[in-house]
């Protein structure tokens, strides 16, 4: 589990690629300190396993679903990255519970500057914008963000935006996205576990009473 709260912006360093997987090289000293093989670390918001590490990089091997789902099906050395340790018992929860579990990838659609804040709109799936609310959480590349606005249910292209602080932009990748540039998402596991349970009150109660409850309606 991690908090979406980024510890350093990593760089990829080799990139060896199979048929269907590939096995990535990631320099990031704060985030190998005190590693051991099988430890995770989120890699711009995939939770990725420790199969070797220096001093100073991490070595992980990504799987076909994942580099399918994620932006590291392009991934190059010398792309940055966002990356996070898993949070440790006891820590505090800065950001909200990311799991590392990426739901597939948005496109920034157009930024915003202000004053002291960016205002960056994302394109949003269909099958993911009933998980989006405004002021609800997301994870972006791993980065913890409040959903600062969201598409109407109507509108044929669905989008969210987030307000970013300088903070967020000179310390995670973020800052240096340009639009047409992709991201992973992952929505709040909270949206995922009451959309499931909302599609499952459903379907029973389409079903008819004597098959819900095992029995024959001729008996």
């Amino acid at each position: 589990m991690f908090t979406g709260i980024v510890e350093e912006i990593g760089e990829v360093t080799a990139v060896d690629r199979t048929a269907d997987a590939a096995r990535i090289t990631v320099r990031g000293p704060i985030a190998v300190t005190g590693a051991s093989h099988g430890d995770s670390i989120s890699v711009s918001g995939v939770c990725l396993t420790v199969v070797d590490w220096t001093d100073e990089s991490f070595t992980v091997d990504v799987m076909a679903e994942t580099l399918r789902m994620s932006t590291l099906d392009d991934v190059a050395p010398g792309r940055t990255v966002n990356l996070e340790r898993a949070a440790e018992v006891g820590d505090r929860l800065g950001g909200h519970i990311v799991q590392g579990h990426i739901d597939g990838t948005a496109t920034i659609l157009g930024i915003t500057e202000g004053s002291a804040w960016r205002v960056v709109r994302f394109s949003l799936a269909p099958e993911l914008a009933p998980l989006v609310a405004r002021k609800g959480s997301i994870a972006v590349d791993g980065i913890s963000l409040t959903v600062s606005a969201v598409s109407g249910p109507s509108e044929a292209e669905q989008w969210f935006e987030v307000s970013l602080i300088p903070e967020t932009l000179t310390a995670t990748t973020l800052g240096a996205r340009t639009i047409g540039d992709t991201v992973n998402i992952e929505t709040d596991i909270v949206a995922r576990h009451v959309e499931r349970m909302l599609a499952l009150q459903l379907i029973s109660e389409r079903m008819p009473a004597a098959n819900v409850a095992g029995g024959r309606s001729d008996a």
